[in-house]
C-alpha cells in the first residue's frame, strides 16, 4: 500500500485572502484552516467564531472569517 505524497496534495495558499466564509462543518475554526499550505504561514490559532457572534479575525494575519448558514 502506498502512502500519499503530501507535496502532491492540492492545498490552498495560506493567507491568500482577507475574508473567508465558513460553515459549522468547519468548526472548530483555526487559522490557517486545514487544506491550506502551512510552510509559509503563521502558527495555528483557534478562533472562537461561534462565541463571537459569527465573526472572527485572526490576530496573526488579519484574515476575517464569517460563519454562514
Amino acid at each position: 500500500m502506498s502512502r500519499p505524497n503530501p507535496a502532491m496534495e492540492k492545498t490552498v495558499p495560506a493567507n491568500a485572502e482577507n475574508r473567508y466564509r465558513v460553515t459549522r462543518q468547519d468548526l472548530p475554526l483555526s487559522c490557517p484552516m486545514p487544506g491550506m499550505s502551512l510552510w509559509n504561514s503563521h502558527p495555528k490559532v483557534y478562533l472562537p467564531i461561534a462565541e463571537q457572534g459569527g465573526h472572527a479575525k485572526c490576530p496573526y494575519c488579519g484574515a476575517e472569517y464569517d460563519l454562514v448558514g
